[in-house]
């Protein structure tokens, strides 16, 4: 009985409702200009370290390997080399294109990270590693990522 009236008390002090919190998320300077110049301009932009000349795509602050900041800006290839995918066969409301479609590791042209996107390929038997891809770009572009709106095979 106590523990009923406890809980009786505990319930009268709850606000039951909505508040509304407006907010602005950003995805820093780096990844802004990143998603600027593919929108914009159908450009892919890395950054270089000054120390061991690796180009970052997407772009980091910090180069992984010498804690270096990283100022310059570079553009690379629009076409780039699948280092790994997944196909994906069964479909869900949030996937960005109706299976099969493939999540690739791409390795572009003048980068020497991994740039994990899309390859839109209706038949995934033909996708190996090693083959050449080629970005795609939206015409009419949101500043997002899938402004490149997926890689073809070449």
């Amino acid at each position: 009985m106590e523990g009923e009236k406890m809980n009786e008390e505990l319930e009268k002090k709850v606000f039951r409702g909505r508040i509304k919190v407006p907010y602005k998320h950003t995805a820093g300077a780096y990844v802004e200009k990143f998603i600027t110049e593919i929108g914009k301009n159908n450009k892919i932009m890395g950054v270089r370290c000054p120390k061991c000349s690796k180009v970052f795509v997407p772009p980091k602050m910090i180069c992984f390997k010498c804690f270096e900041k990283m100022e310059e800006w570079v553009e690379v290839g629009n076409q780039g080399v699948i280092k790994g995918f997944t196909v994906i066969s069964h479909s869900t409301p949030v996937l960005p294109l109706k299976p099969p479609f493939a999540y690739g590791i791409i390795t572009l042209d003048g980068a020497d990270t991994d740039f994990v996107h899309i390859i839109n390929e209706s038949d995934p038997k033909k996708l190996k590693v090693g083959m050449r891809v080629e970005a795609v770009f939206k015409e009419k572009p949101r500043k997002r990522i899938l402004d490149i709106e997926y890689f073809k095979l070449i």
